[in-house]
């Protein structure tokens, strides 16, 4: 049976303590979030390492293993801040809510009331559906494949949490060719990039070494 590889600890030292994030949200609600899903990827990996089957992310497509660690995000932090909720709404959009604040803890649109949680393996060029007023918090990882992003490593790897209030003129359109059967989508702007890594929220020693 081949070595089974589990994902890196969390680095307790990453986290920036001048970070500021609203709705009563703080970095040791995100980090307690962060081990949730190293928890939960190092149980399932064990026992699917056990039964001689590949890691989960190695069964997932690339883009649903994303939508996985975004989605934990969404549904841990709330579990672990009381100030702030899993938005219940289908498709509701941002992903987290005031807590409190809307029936049944579910709105549709809530716009800028809330925070909106994506999951990339990019250290830029972070993507949505639509160009709008959002804080939006990315959290980056990489492992297990080519193209690693700061260092060779075939482990999951949590690399940078980073979150900003963006406005609209934050993001770039990005429009499909009349052929292309892909979402039209928008992507945050170097612009939107710089205020979000000037509150950056967890960096990895190899990104805070480069600042270095």
């Amino acid at each position: 049976m081949s070595q089974i590889i589990l994902p890196e600890p969390i680095e307790k030292d990453g986290f920036n303590p001048k970070a500021t994030i609203p709705f009563g949200v703080t970095t040791s609600h995100v980090h307690a979030a962060m081990q949730d899903f190293i928890d939960f990827a190092t149980a399932v990996d064990t026992e699917l390492h056990t039964k001689g089957m590949s890691s989960l992310e190695n069964t997932m497509m690339q883009a649903n293993f994303s939508s996985l660690v975004g989605e934990m995000m969404g549904a841990r932090i709330p579990k672990h801040c009381p100030t702030v909720v899993k938005n219940l709404y289908h498709n509701g959009h941002p992903d987290v809510l005031p807590a409190g604040k809307y029936p049944n803890d579910a709105a549709q649109h809530a716009g800028s009331d809330g925070i909106e949680i994506k999951a990339s393996r990019y250290l830029q060029g972070w993507q949505g559906h639509n160009a709008e007023d959002v804080w939006l918090m990315v959290f980056v990882f990489q492992s297990g494949r080519a193209g690693s992003k700061v260092k060779e490593t075939r482990a999951f790897k949590f690399l940078l949490v980073a979150g900003a209030m963006l406005a609209k003129a934050d993001w770039k359109f990005l429009g499909r060719s009349e052929t292309s059967r892909r979402t039209i989508t928008a992507s945050v702007s170097k612009a939107g990039t710089e205020k979000m890594m000037a509150n950056w929220i967890y960096k990895c020693a190899e990104l805070r070494q480069d600042e270095g």
